[in-house]
């Protein structure tokens, strides 16, 4: 019986409301306490405003694909396998070119190389990078793409959005030095509502200015590099264990047992960031679109690999 596309997760659910809140709150602030007030009928307020909603525009975009996106689940079969052979269906996977094909016990079912299973969604996804609560989604192989463009342009707006406030903080100072601003000690209490909103948006981004850009750094070396978290976790774990067994008398025979994973060739950087974001210009890289996905591996896995079961 096949799973649920996605289990309800209460975190993710809550780390969505939480992204569109803090991104409607900073759109507010901005235009209400900084660009009307600072720039009002200048040219500057509608440039300002129409660049950073264009921005938001492309964070809510690439954030809605990411979450809506099937990440890569591996299809499951529509009726029970039998897995009482496994020795010799492995044999038959190396011949027929299907090395690096693995059984999961929960999806019971076989998984293509770099498959792996996520606890959250109940489903074996490609290339699995982690599953973010923030987007209520696995980050996979066919939406990482999306999650990375939600990243940078989250980024964007929070160097944005730092930078026009500090503007406006610096103008009214000035204004108010120059005397055109209310007279000294006749502060109102908007005043200090306007002082209360700069903070909380500072301290909005530059909170999740960090977190998002740490997060996309990690996202570019992985895809450099050919490895994602996962994998890079389980090598250094058999690394560990060789390490450990190559002290023993028996290490030769120790590690030809322990559990290996099929190498995939090395490519170019720029070949590894043209199978995530597209092979088209890089223009549509930091577009929410549809890219074809990579010819070389293959996405379009049936639910059973070529050979008998």
């Amino acid at each position: 019986m096949a799973a649920p596309r996605c289990r309800f997760d209460l975190c993710g659910v809550v780390c969505l409301l939480l992204t569109y809140f803090s991104v409607f709150y900073a759109d507010y602030v901005v235009v209400r306490y900084v660009l009307i007030p600072t720039f009002s009928g200048s040219v500057w307020c509608s440039l300002h405003g129409s660049v950073f909603n264009l921005i938001l525009l492309l964070l809510l975009a690439c954030h809605s694909k990411a979450v809506l996106s099937d990440p890569g689940k591996v299809p499951l079969p529509d009726t029970a396998l039998d897995f009482s052979d496994l020795r010799s269906q492995s044999t038959r996977m190396s011949e027929r070119g299907c090395e690096g094909w693995t059984v999961c016990n929960r999806c019971e079912t076989y998984r293509p190389p770099r498959a792996h299973h996520c606890r959250v969604c109940q489903r074996c996804i490609r290339r699995m990078d982690h599953h973010c609560p923030w987007i209520n989604n696995c980050v996979g192989e066919l939406n990482q793409k999306y999650f990375i463009q939600f990243l940078f342009y989250t980024g964007m707006a929070c160097l944005y959005s730092m930078v026009l406030v500090v503007s406006a903080w610096v103008w009214q100072i000035r204004n108010e030095r120059d005397g055109d601003a209310e007279r000294e000690g006749e502060e109102t209490p908007s005043k200090h509502l306007i002082v209360a909103h700069y903070i909380i948006l500072l301290v909005e981004s530059v909170l999740f200015g960090v977190f998002v850009m740490v997060i996309f750094y990690d996202q570019l070396i992985s895809i450099i590099t050919d490895e994602t978290p996962i994998e890079q976790m389980k090598n250094r774990l058999m690394i560990k264990d060789r390490g450990a067994t190559s002290t023993s008398s028996s290490s030769s025979s120790s590690s030809s047992q322990l559990p290996h994973q099929p190498p995939h060739t090395r490519k170019p950087k720029i070949a590894l960031l043209r199978e995530v974001f597209g092979r088209g210009s890089v223009f549509f890289w930091f577009l929410p679109l549809h890219s074809n996905p990579p010819s070389v591996g293959g996405v379009s896995y049936s639910a059973l690999p070529d050979y008998d079961v």
